[in-house]
């Protein structure tokens, strides 16, 4: 479908391989255990339990932090990251409305909350929380590419609304056919 990162989660609201990876953020290698926790070893801890499949002690891992450190905004945009992975899309989107009214400033959330409205079919929606995030962030190449995505879809969106109308369109049904194709998942 759209929307693209750098990695890619295996099982987020069953979302097109590259739409699920622009929910994932990248973070500090893994750290030991035996080290105190502190913010760069919970991003790790937290992006080791993501890749392992491990949602749930990673959510509790961050909701933890977050009760000690409410304003720590890394940890908050991983939450929203985590939340998503565990199938709650609705806290997910909460999570990164705050940070957009808290913290204009940042692309993440903005880009983090299009790939939520895009996996629901709100692409408008996704175009405009894609465009503020460009606008705080004009050289954020994920959005950008984010924002191609959605344009694409909702390109083809109009070219089979207009074939349903008109048939007979030359030309049309390869074109939505190749834009069709284009925006398949690639293949794991």
């Amino acid at each position: 479908m759209l929307i693209s990162s750098s990695a890619a989660p295996r099982h987020l609201l069953r979302l097109p391989r590259p739409l699920a990876a622009a929910l994932v953020l990248l973070v500090a290698p893994w750290l030991a255990w035996a080290q105190p926790l502190d913010g760069a070893s919970l991003w790790a801890q937290v992006q080791r339990q993501l890749a392992a499949g491990e949602t749930l002690p990673a959510l509790q891992a961050l909701q933890d932090w977050l009760r000690e450190h409410p304003a720590d905004v890394q940890a908050r945009l991983l939450l929203g990251v985590a939340q998503a992975r565990a199938g709650d899309a609705a806290a997910a989107q909460a999570t990164y409305e705050q940070l957009t009214r808290e913290y204009p400033e940042l692309p993440e959330p903005y880009n983090n909350l299009a790939v939520l409205h895009a996996a629901a079919g709100r692409l408008g929606e996704a175009r405009a929380a894609l465009e503020a995030a460009l606008r705080a962030h004009p050289d954020y190449a994920t959005a950008h590419r984010n924002l191609g995505d959605v344009y694409a879809q909702l390109a083809l969106g109009h070219w089979q609304r207009s074939l349903a109308l008109q048939p007979d369109q030359p030309g049309l049904p390869e074109r939505a056919s190749a834009l069709r194709q284009l925006l398949q998942p690639a293949p794991r």
